[in-house]
């Protein structure tokens, strides 16, 4: 389910690895919730053994302490290849640069960083690649992608095979954030596609050969209306037990940052192509039933001045819709009904409250329910508020559409139907 992490952890840019054991390990930036900047300076790596329910590695490794001699900055997108037995961790700083650091644990600690010889600090967000002859490509770079083969020292580029714009914002759209992997002998470049006019999307390019040239084929993912002020996007492609997934982010807060990672499954066509998915509820699951009690802050899309806050309650991190005004909306795309008759929701409000309506397939479609959300005292004092439904079955995508005269209508935190 998307989130496809706990609800606290804001890890954006994430390449994701398969060992041959099964186990699915996310290696990504790391927000701070509700900082207004991105990254930061620590990275950890999360993994599951089942893909669906994941486990955060103690710090696998941090610049907080000076341990990188040439730069104080944030830790920025990385990535990570194993070769005899010894992991390499590949990362780039808030001021440009870019270096490697190992270990013999996926999970890190890394230690020893060295910086990446031939980079010159002209780019960030690092992607690494052994192809089937052994040899490793290194590509970086932000509006221009640039990439050549790596030494076996694993640290320094063979300057001879150096590739200038194997992707570029005027012919691909590309922005940064680029991840390579291979399918059928077809090279794939996954990217920060800036074409629609906000880096949201995520695109691929394909060629024959790893350092190109690319062919542009189209948006695998746009990540808009998870933010009112979503701005990028950043992500790879991944099979796992034989299923392709995009693995893109989404941000919250109101905010360009605070962004979590997201996973849609994906489809190729005959020549290749991947068809372009969208956000939802779902993400590795098949099935989210309407009866479970979810948060409201897993809405697949948002629309309007509403958007995702968090805090606490009884020590515990919880998340919630806010900035909620009439006519705003919040899509949860699917959920398995199976007729149920009634539904509640957590709410709170210290105006007048409103309505929330309740409709099936697109805002406009039919409605099934309306509750109404009365005052209650306080924007953290949440009451249950139910209604009865019209029976609905099968998978449906849900909306909710707020109603009311005030400005700030009321918060949302969990809801569920019965």
């Amino acid at each position: 389910m998307n989130p496809i992490l706990p609800l606290m952890y804001h890890v954006p840019d994430v390449e994701a690895k398969v060992d041959k054991n099964g186990y699915v390990y996310l290696y990504g930036s790391y927000d701070l919730t509700g900082n207004p900047e991105y990254c930061s300076k620590d990275y950890y790596v999360f993994f599951s053994k089942d893909f669906k329910t994941f486990e955060k590695s103690e710090l696998a490794f941090s610049n907080r302490n000076g341990e990188i001699p040439w730069s104080d900055g944030d830790l920025y997108a990385p990535d990570c290849i194993e070769k005899d037995g010894m992991y390499h961790l590949y990362f780039c700083t808030s001021d440009g640069s870019e270096g490697v650091a190992e270990s013999r644990n996926p999970l890190g600690p890394f230690i020893n960083p060295v910086e990446i010889l031939g980079v010159n600090r002209t780019g960030i967000d690092p992607t690494v690649f052994i192809d089937d002859d052994g040899q490793i490509y290194y590509f970086w770079g932000q509006f221009e992608l640039r990439g050549a083969k790596l030494n076996s020292d694993m640290h320094s580029l063979d300057l001879n095979s150096f590739q200038n714009s194997i992707l570029s914002e005027k012919e691909h759209g590309f922005h940064e954030g680029a991840s390579i992997c291979k399918r059928n002998g077809k090279y794939y470049l996954v990217y920060t596609d800036i074409s629609r006019g906000r880096a949201t999307c995520l695109s691929y390019a394909i060629s024959d050969f790893p350092l190109g040239p690319y062919v542009k084929g189209g948006v695998i993912i746009d990540n808009t209306g998870c933010d009112p002020k979503s701005w990028n996007n950043h992500g790879c492609i991944c099979e796992i037990k034989g299923q392709w997934y995009v693995f893109y982010h989404r941000s919250t807060h109101n905010s360009f940052y605070s962004r979590r990672v997201c996973v849609e499954k994906i489809y190729f066509d005959s020549a290749g192509g991947i068809q372009e998915v969208e956000m939802t509820v779902n993400g590795q699951d098949e099935i989210v039933k309407s009866c479970e009690k979810l948060e409201a802050s897993r809405a697949s899309k948002l629309y309007g001045s509403v958007y995702i806050e968090a805090n606490t309650r009884d020590d515990k991190y919880y998340e919630y819709l806010t900035e909620i005004r009439t006519g705003d909306w919040a899509e949860y795309r699917y959920l398995q009904f199976n007729n149920e008759k009634k539904f509640s929701v957590e709410a709170a409000s210290w105006t007048y409250g409103g309505q929330l309506e309740l409709h099936i397939d697109n805002p406009d479609g039919p409605v099934i329910g309306v509750v109404e959300i009365p005052f209650t005292d306080g924007w953290n004092k949440y009451k249950v508020c139910s209604c009865s439904i019209q029976p609905v079955q099968g998978k449906q995508a849900l909306y909710f559409v707020f109603k009311g005269d005030t400005n700030r209508l009321f918060n949302i935190v969990n809801f569920w139907f019965e």
